[in-house]
């Protein structure tokens, strides 16, 4: 038991403690891993130079807003919905920030000189900051080795310290270089208690007992530098080494006293069958032959049990089958209901300007708006189960574009912008045609021609969006909230039933639900006002082409 069972027990708990510590490690480099990812694809953006290449501007000027936005936009488009970090900081050459993403605050140390001059000579640093926060500051730099500014992102404290929350016994340490706690467990002590903590000379993980006989293992970063310690309780090592230990004595102990009475009753029973035998043989007459033998093995009730379960296997599947086909009938039943909803209004929009180019004689014009509402109802009612790429969308808003340019003829201006990647991406039918009738119907009641439509598509990195722009009067702040509220809770059904079919309720709730079905968690909608001259309102849609996005 000593040899073959409780050794390889200890070396086992052992070992665990150290594959823990690497554990860890392994996950911070991870976390450091997708930040310099992230600070990459920051700096591999070429707009990100340029907007930093006059230096700093005060957002107080008009230039310096627009570089304020540039910057915030790429740092959007590098971070995307998902915000692992606290925040992330751009400065200029003389260490001033000049744009942030979230804007909690400043790194007054990246004035320090002696921080300037490492981040010129190494492609990251790791430090922690006056303030207790974690960094990852990089140098934002050219092919030809131009250092145009400095790039920092703040950590998340929360990040760092889930990785400490997997340790059931004991405590989780995480110093850097400097011996400064980066991240530590719940119960863990203070920096000034840590002397205890310490490394034996060339060797970057390993195991030792302290003074207290607590088991410390540590494992070192070699990417980072970083060193995790994770101390655990020399019971609580030991606990299960000593409780088997235990354990085998006493079960040793009784399987002697077993034994003994066995061998004891054993050999007094011993021939107690073949008196049975005798005493019955003895009795059998000509009266009582007929005597049933049961020749069954005891093996056929295990046999009977595993046919009964592979039974019961099959019946699960089938149920598991049946609930799947009713799910997707389901999706397809509630997708089909919201696309029904929003066809009506497309159609009654579409007969009425015809209706009104008939009563002014515009034959000519009446014959391509009948034609083009044909092309529409085809595209609306083929396979209305089946998702279509945006391409195809694009052509049915152009479609419904130009017809209703034969209502509105130079007072209507519309441009899409979009390229071939338009292909790769799959939507449900009928998801921007109701935004641009929308912008249409309500966006230009008070706005003078000629009125815009803008419709752009974007794809980068996996992620797709599509803003649909106007110049219209924009959308009133508590109709804007009244909209959202309505997309956030479009789940209640006793809401759907009662939803009103103004703009923002029926057709920008039915739409986006409909983008829900499909693609779940990995969808962004905003709505938001449009600045500068060209007032008006945006729609923005994003999405991931990849389920694990989130």
């Amino acid at each position: 038991m000593n040899w073959q069972v409780i050794r390889p027990l200890k070396e086992t708990n052992e070992n665990e403690k150290l594959l823990t510590a690497a554990k860890i490690s392994r996950q911070l480099d991870q976390y450091i891993k997708n930040q310099n990812q992230l600070s990459q694809r920051v700096l591999s953006n070429q707009q990100v130079p340029s907007a930093l290449m006059g230096g700093y501007r005060s957002t107080d000027s008009a230039e310096g807003l627009r570089q304020n936005r540039i910057l915030k936009e790429m740092m959007f488009e590098a971070i995307g919905p998902s915000v692992d970090i606290r925040d992330m900081i751009i400065y200029d050459l003389d260490g001033r920030a000049v744009a942030s993403y979230i804007g909690y605050s400043t790194n007054p140390s990246l004035l320090e000189p002696d921080l300037k001059e490492k981040l010129d000579q190494n492609e990251y640093i790791l430090y922690r900051q006056p303030n207790g926060i974690s960094a990852f500051d990089r140098a934002i730099i050219n092919q030809n080795g131009q250092i145009y500014g400095y790039l920092s992102i703040q950590l998340d404290q929360s990040d760092l310290q889930l990785s400490t929350e997997d340790v059931a016994v004991g405590d989780v340490y995480v110093l850097d270089q400097n011996r400064q706690i980066i991240s530590s467990s719940r119960n863990a002590k203070e920096q000034s208690e840590l002397s205890f903590l310490q490394m034996r000379d060339g060797e970057s993980s390993g195991m030792y007992l302290d003074g207290d006989s607590n088991y410390i293992a540590y494992d070192m970063s070699e990417n980072t530098g970083w060193i995790t310690y994770v101390v655990t309780p020399k019971r609580a090592v030991l606990g299960s080494v000593n409780s088997v230990q235990y354990l085998s004595i006493l079960l040793i102990t009784l399987l002697m006293l077993f034994s003994f009475v066995y061998i004891y009753f054993t050999t007094r029973n011993l021939l107690l069958p073949i008196r049975k035998l005798r005493s019955q043989i003895s009795r059998i007459n000509y009266s009582n032959l007929n005597v049933k033998v049961d020749n069954q093995s005891h093996n056929n009730e295990l046999m009977a049990l595993s046919d009964s379960f592979q039974e019961l296997l099959d019946r699960l599947q089938q149920s598991i089958e049946s609930e799947k086909l009713a799910l997707q009938e389901e999706m397809k039943a509630r997708n089909s209901a919201l696309q029904a909803q929003i066809a009506p209004h497309f159609i009654h929009n579409a007969l009425y300007l015809i209706s009104i180019a008939a009563q002014e004689g515009k034959n000519k014009a009446v014959s391509d708006m009948c034609k083009q509402l044909s092309d529409s109802l085809r595209y609306i009612v083929s396979s209305p189960y089946q998702h279509v790429s945006l391409a195809e969308e694009l052509e049915h808003t152009r479609n419904y574009l130009s017809l209703v340019q034969q209502n509105y003829e130079n007072d209507l201006e519309w441009e899409i912008i979009a390229d071939d990647a338009a292909n790769l991406i799959q939507l449900p039918r009928l998801v921007i045609q109701p935004f641009v009738e929308n912008c249409i119907e309500h966006a230009f009641d008070n706005t003078d021609p000629p009125w815009r439509i803008l419709i752009r598509v974007q794809l980068y990195n996996g992620i797709w969006a599509i803003e649909i722009s106007d110049n219209g009067e924009g959308i009133a702040p508590d109709k804007m909230n009244e909209i959202m509220d309505n997309i956030s809770n479009s789940e209640d059904r006793e809401h759907k039933l009662h939803m009103p079919s103004s703009f923002g309720n029926m057709g920008v709730v039915n739409t986006v639900n409909r983008l829900k079905l499909m693609y779940k968690n990995r969808l962004f909608f905003n709505l938001y006002n449009n600045t500068g001259e060209d007032k008006g309102a945006t729609v923005q849609i994003i999405a991931s082409l990849t389920e694990d996005f989130y």
